[in-house]
């Protein structure tokens, strides 16, 4: 809905995701660190998240390898938006808090929807499944935090048009207050 706006949004997952696809930054340090993980030039998300699973340091060595490369991609693409003129970026970083992340930001947005809510729409997912939502919640910091630490909370349990005027109404806000 940001980008909908004329707002550029860099997304950490899709970061991701390109980092792992073939050519991707990623593939060479993977391959190295986590061998039989890259198949056909690529990784293989569901091999190296079971390697990782099976590892008690395998998350944090996957950081290491990974993060800084997210961060590199990020500022290109925040060299990329003051180079055209953008006033604002939109940066969708999952973990965002937990990282400290938030810091180093103007505002914070979190996008929220009451828990039984969100359950069914991950479950949704092609591949998701109870367990794998439980490990991805168990390293979130927990809803109610998230809304306290944020400047601005986008609820998304009443429909498309309400959460696009919640939107409108912060990207409104956040530019009042640059002038």
């Amino acid at each position: 809905m940001f980008a909908d706006l004329g707002i550029p949004v860099f997304d950490a997952d899709a970061a991701v995701h390109k980092l792992y696809e073939h050519g991707g930054a990623a593939v060479g340090l993977i391959a190295e660190a986590y061998p039989g993980c890259v198949k056909d030039g690529a990784v293989d998300r569901s091999a190296l998240a079971a390697r990782v699973a099976s590892d008690a340091e395998g998350l944090v060595r996957l950081e290491k390898i990974v993060h800084p490369l997210v961060a590199l991609e990020q500022n290109l693409f925040l060299d990329m938006a003051k180079a055209a003129g953008s006033d604002m970026v939109i940066l969708d970083i999952p973990l965002l808090f937990e990282t400290g992340g938030g810091a180093r930001l103007d505002a914070v947005v979190v996008v929220s929807a009451p828990q039984g809510l969100q359950r069914s729409r991950v479950l949704s997912r092609p591949g998701m499944t109870p367990e794998k939502l439980d490990h991805i919640l168990a390293r979130q910091m927990p809803d109610a935090e998230k809304r306290a630490q944020a400047h601005f909370v986008v609820e998304t349990d009443k429909g498309f048009d309400h959460a696009r005027a919640q939107v409108e109404n912060i990207v409104a806000t956040l530019r009042r207050r640059r002038r």
